[in-house]
């Protein structure tokens, strides 16, 4: 793997509440995973929720584990408290489903009329919202970024490739406009090719956006050429960073490269990187740059 341009040494993990399991609620992806290796090298156990339908079942397996469907609040706690577990994290992809599709424990039945208000809004108030829960039923909840520093994307180049100074102007405007739409709680992503803004993130998720621009690139419907534009990512302005960090990895890149871009541009300390070496390999074979950079820094 190239050497990162700069290098910055994990912060301390928060105190790991006396030795206690930490409880992981798993979604789909490998971050779930990343995070709880993470947690067991710094010598803390972990005690993984997986999210039936959206965990993986082999990797799962791997761990102290629990099967849960999503809308069995009352259950999740029950299991946690049995397994000692205080501190919670919660990581991994899922698409929100209808409120009538959960399958419901009587805890959660309860809860109904407060549920319903938390699915009327964007994904940050339906997230802190839920975190509310947990922290109201005597858990403390924790950012994955909190447990595991070291996941978090470092300041700088990862692998051979360098942005140029007009990918430079690109990532900052892509900044920008995170930062003016962040109050309506949409859009951790964007693309800018030329100064020029191609598409905005919503509910599709960043995959399906940069499958939208290679669409429109093979449609010859944009004048960028192939090679330039950027995929930025940056968490929101108000976001609860406890929930749904912005991440790249692996897959990320396969999809920047299909979407004829030149490379990424990511808010340093402010997104997850997956798969870290696999990244960086995939960059590198692809040609495509992948950058961390800090708020203020010189453009």
């Amino acid at each position: 793997m190239t050497a990162m341009d700069t290098t910055q040494e994990p912060s301390p993990a928060p105190d790991d509440s006396r030795g206690s399991p930490l409880a992981i609620v798993c979604g789909s992806g490998r971050l779930p995973f990343a995070v709880a290796d993470a947690v067991l090298r710094r010598g803390r156990a972990v005690q993984l929720f997986a999210l039936d339908g959206w965990a993986d079942p082999s990797s799962v397996a791997r761990y102290p584990h629990y099967w849960i469907a999503v809308g069995q609040a009352g259950t999740a706690w029950r299991l946690a408290r049995e397994a000692g577990c205080r501190d919670v994290v919660c990581i991994g992809g899922m698409v929100r489903p209808p409120i009538r599709a959960l399958r419901l424990d009587w805890t959660t039945v309860k809860l109904l009329p407060r549920l319903y208000r938390l699915f009327r809004g964007g994904d940050d108030h339906l997230l802190s919202g839920l975190g509310q829960l947990f922290e109201e039923n005597g858990f403390r909840m924790l950012g994955a970024h909190e447990v595991a520093p070291e996941i978090l994307m470092p300041e700088g180049s990862l692998g051979r490739h360098r942005p140029s100074q007009h990918d430079r102007a690109d990532i900052a405007r892509g900044f920008a406009l995170i930062e003016a739409i962040g109050s309506f709680d949409v859009g951790q992503a964007v693309v800018v090719a030329h100064n020029r803004v191609l598409a905005i993130e919503a509910a599709e998720g960043t995959d399906a956006m940069l499958a939208r621009i290679a669409e429109l690139r093979r449609a010859g419907r944009l004048s960028a050429p192939a090679g330039a534009g950027v995929l930025v990512k940056a968490p929101k302005p108000a976001q609860d960073r406890r929930f749904d960090l912005p991440s790249i990895g692996p897959v990320t890149v396969a999809a920047v490269k299909q979407a004829g871009l030149a490379g990424i541009g990511v808010r340093a300390h402010g997104v997850i990187v997956a798969e870290l070496a696999a990244l960086v390999e995939a960059a590198d074979d692809a040609g495509l740059f992948v950058v961390g950079v800090a708020p203020g820094e010189p453009r």
